[in-house]
């Protein structure tokens, strides 16, 4: 019976068959010990030389790392750990044997590392952080569903951009002149509110900032939100539970893969019975210059700043309330300071940075003309999207939260390219 090496556990004292590649490998005499992986798990394959026979032990000398295999054997647990699992090998089946793995336990750096991207992913390392991202991934859709959210998919191809082009890229379009890779679906995902209430798309969006952070790629995923007759209080309780129920999730599913990441849970775990910290930017930027930045009011907040501000948290912090004058078009004018408008950046605790960005939109048609002809923007461009304040216009607000900046910060990953299977660089575009 053919099983998966995740589903092993089900399968104690059967013969079983399992095919793999060999992960690593050491003998002891007449005992061989062959560690498998099959992309669901990995387990200890225990071959005997007497018990498969001469030809079958003679084949396993020849095996090298990465080799592919088809074994039998019986599933036992393991002597010392009850939890663990073993196949003691009566057959072997060598469907490959492998030409010298080029990654191997030494030290490589980074480039030689990307380079061979494709085949770094086998990694124990690399397979606990894409399963961490899947996990992450399923737990923002479940949550949102819970939330009574549909998804509704936003093109990435668009005739505008969001914030302005100046970190777009731009592509001709037929004879229809230039086009731009989206930077977020959230003007589209504002339409569809109208006709479902609460939606979300979640794709690839592009941004071509020279940044060379280890927080920032020029391609990456976003889930963006939008919900009607949300005000901005309720948008940030929908960004909180949000972020809890996605750690909560991990921490409950990724236990393996948060030990092969040697990630100390105990912030993330604590997190979850704690209300996240609320600041306004201008208690933010207060708060900051007694720490020592020298930011000044009206700048964002650097990454330093991030750093600066939650180093001593053990829960997010919100950021509220910024200065109109740094923000995009589309939000919200605190009807409290015409000067501030009614957004949030949430800050993640352990140099996360930025994890969720979100705001109240502006519903007056009036008003989000004005701060368009404000911004130097071309009306012509977003007459669609004013067109919306026309027709039962709604209190609404949304939010976008970046994928590999919370799987970076949950698993406790360095550097955000390794949180992307294939990552895009501003100096890299290949394998």
């Amino acid at each position: 019976m053919k099983i998966l090496i995740a589903n092993i556990n089900n399968h104690v004292g059967e013969e079983v068959d399992i095919s793999g590649w060999l992960y690593n490998m050491r003998s002891s005499g007449s005992i061989a010990f062959l560690e498998i992986r099959d992309g669901s798990g990995f387990i200890q394959a225990v071959v005997s030389k007497e018990g498969v026979g001469a030809g079958v032990w003679d084949s396993i000398n020849n095996l090298t790392q990465e080799s592919s295999l088809e074994l039998t054997g019986k599933v036992t647990k393991h002597p010392k750990n009850k939890d663990t699992f073993e196949l003691q090998v009566s057959n072997i089946n060598i469907v490959q044997v492998s030409e010298e793995y080029p990654i191997t336990k030494k030290e490589h750096g980074p480039d030689f590392l990307l380079n061979n991207r494709h085949l770094w992913l086998r990694s124990k390392k690399q397979w606990a952080i894409l399963r961490i991202r899947d996990m992450i991934e399923s737990a923002i859709h479940d949550f949102m569903h819970k939330e009574f959210f549909i998804r509704v998919d936003s093109p990435v191809l668009t005739p505008n951009a969001c914030e302005g082009t100046t970190t777009l890229f731009s592509v001709p379009y037929f004879d229809l002149g230039e086009a731009y890779l989206s930077q977020t679906g959230q003007l589209y995902i504002e339409a569809a509110i109208a006709s479902v209430g609460r939606c979300y798309d979640f794709g690839p969006v592009f941004r071509a900032e020279k940044s060379t952070t280890k927080r920032h790629l020029t391609e990456f995923w976003m889930m963006d939100a939008e919900a009607a007759f949300v005000d901005h209080e309720e948008n940030l309780r929908i960004q909180e539970a949000l972020v809890k129920y996605i750690v909560k999730t991990c921490l409950q599913n990724c236990s393996l893969e948060l030990q092969i990441l040697e990630r100390n849970t105990s912030m993330l775990e604590n997190l979850l019975e704690k209300p996240f910290l609320r600041y306004s930017y201008g208690e933010a930027v207060k708060k900051l210059k007694e720490l020592g930045s020298d930011i000044k009011h009206g700048e964002d907040l650097g990454n330093d700043d991030e750093a600066l501000l939650t180093k001593d948290s053990d829960v997010p912090i919100f950021i509220e309330k910024w200065p109109k004058s740094i923000k995009p078009f589309y939000m919200k004018i605190d009807p409290k300071n015409p000067d501030l408008v009614l957004n949030d950046d949430l800050i993640g605790i352990e140099g996360a940075g930025e994890l969720v960005g979100g705001s109240q939109r502006e519903d007056n048609f009036d008003l989000l003309l004005s701060r368009l002809e404000e911004e130097a923007l071309p009306k012509d461009d977003y007459d669609w999207y004013l067109n919306l304040r026309k027709y039962g216009s709604i209190e609404h607000s949304g939010f976008g939260i970046g994928l590999e900046r919370t799987v970076r910060w949950i698993g406790g990953v360095e550097h955000i390219r390794e949180c992307i299977s294939f990552p895009r660089l501003v100096n890299r575009i290949s394998p």
